[in-house]
């Protein structure tokens, strides 16, 4: 940085940027030395000439050299706003994202947790940052769900956010506790409706990634299960692995080891197609529910003003991050489906889960404040 400093106080900024601007530099040093060009000693500044030119040569240099800056994005390091604390499965996803982007774009990415408010903090944050393209936000589905359910943001996740692309999707599981008598999805489906709104399900409160789901798997079943609300993932799964509740539909990774340990029984994941950490469980797709798909995503946006151009750069670069195959391999040994779409189909998306979460929990817009 030091040496950087002294390149640019003695003049040399301009011999590395382009050689045009370096000799028009010492042109303007020698007429300024020498004004008559009669002699190297100074000579009394006689030079109406000189004042005349001056203006011109330096108006050339000012205009070329915002041609050279703008070619020069990041010349600082980026902020990716990831609205979740740290050690969450979003921030583990956050991070494996900023190393990539970090290490594509050439400087360094620095991961703020800012957890609170379902993700609207974080998300607020974001959206009113200046629209540089040096602030980034993970974003997540609970972001579509939350347009729904808390009617006081002060901000519009639509209006205010331009969409980059998603990162990766993570499905959930169906699974229900090893004394429930049922062995598929068809098992259960047959029980819940022999028993209507008497068997329960476990969600991490409205809105949330549990909920959502079971819900949309109800819908889609023909089945009533009665919600039983944790505070967190943590206690929701404690609360399935002692059968507490009977079924639960929670993300991939943090269900596996109690599917593993035998403490969880696993009849179907939600994803479209099945997924290559559990190759051999059929989709809820396939049990005779065709076109259910359910997934919770992370993704990268920006604030909605922010250049195109320097959109495309944090594209291409993020893109490039998710056909790593050192990230692609570990996001799937986490439970997750690689992204990697547009930003016309990323808003388009997100549109179309916005106007579903309305359907789903119109009636309780305003309930979480």
């Amino acid at each position: 940085m030091h040496m950087a400093k002294n390149k640019v106080l003695r003049g040399e900024f301009f011999e590395i940027m382009d050689p045009a601007r370096a000799a028009l530099r010492r042109f303007v040093i020698l007429m300024l030395r020498y004004p008559q060009g009669s002699s190297r000693k100074l000579l009394p500044m006689k030079t109406p000439r000189l004042h005349r030119v001056l203006p011109a040569i330096l108006c050339t240099i000012f205009v070329l050299v915002p041609q050279g800056q703008a070619q020069t994005y990041p010349t600082k390091p980026l902020r990716l706003i990831v609205p979740s604390s740290p050690g969450s499965g979003y921030d583990v996803v956050g991070r494996i994202a900023a190393a990539g982007i970090a290490e594509n774009l050439g400087q360094q990415v620095i991961v703020d947790n800012r957890a609170g408010a379902s993700g609207n903090i974080g998300a607020e944050l974001a959206a009113k940052a200046p629209a540089d393209g040096y602030t980034l936000l993970l974003g997540a589905s609970a972001h579509t769900s939350n347009v729904i359910t808390f009617r006081n943001q002060q901000f519009d996740f639509v209006r205010d956010f331009a969409p980059i692309t998603v990162l990766a999707a993570a499905p959930s599981v169906v699974t229900v506790h090893p004394s429930l008598p049922v062995k598929s999805l068809a098992d259960l489906v047959k029980l819940a409706k022999a028993r209507p709104g008497q068997l329960n399900y476990g969600s991490t409160g409205v809105g949330g990634t549990t909920h959502i789901g079971t819900e949309m798997f109800m819908g889609r079943t023909g089945i009533k299960l009665l919600n039983v609300p944790y505070r967190g993932g943590g206690e929701a799964a404690i609360g399935a692995i002692s059968g507490e509740i009977a079924v639960y539909l929670p993300p991939v990774a943090p269900a596996l080891p109690h599917i593993r340990s035998g403490k969880l029984r696993l009849l179907a994941v939600t994803s479209a197609e099945r997924i290559a950490l559990l190759p051999d469980t059929p989709t809820v797709a396939e049990t005779g529910y065709p076109r259910f798909e359910f997934s919770s995503w992370n993704g990268i946006l920006v604030p909605a003003k922010t250049p195109k151009d320097i959109s495309a750069q944090v594209l291409n670069a993020t893109l490039s991050t998710l056909k790593n195959p050192t990230v692609n391999k570990r996001l799937l040994e986490l439970g997750y489906v690689v992204g990697g779409n547009q930003p016309d189909q990323f808003a388009a998306d997100i549109k179309a889960e916005i106007a579903a979460m309305e359907v789903i929990l119109g009636k309780l817009r305003g309930t979480m404040e």
